[in-house]
């Protein structure tokens, strides 16, 4: 079986998300990237997801949080992440 050289639409749009999260391989990022710089609808809707992320994050930061909520919620993933390592292994 080949090495895949190039991303379909559906690819990137199954994607999207990681992309924008910087969560595929490196390999993955530059097949993404790719696609995304040649087809216009893709480009269209990672500038809108992009967008969106930005504007959600930018008013996150202004939210203050109370420090045991902050405390709670790094509880919650720390145990999430432990208990996924423990499934890969």
């Amino acid at each position: 079986m080949s090495a895949i050289d190039r991303y379909t639409c559906e690819d990137v749009l199954r994607r999207l998300d990681d992309y924008l999260d910087r969560q595929l391989s490196p390999r993955e990022m530059e097949l993404a990237r790719q696609h995304i710089e040649i087809c216009a609808a893709c480009a269209r809707e990672y500038g809108f997801s992009a967008g969106t992320l930005g504007t959600i994050k930018m008013k996150l930061r202004r939210i203050d949080v109370a420090p045991d909520l902050v405390d709670r919620i790094s509880l919650v993933i720390s145990e999430a992440h432990a208990r996924d390592e423990g499934i890969a292994s």
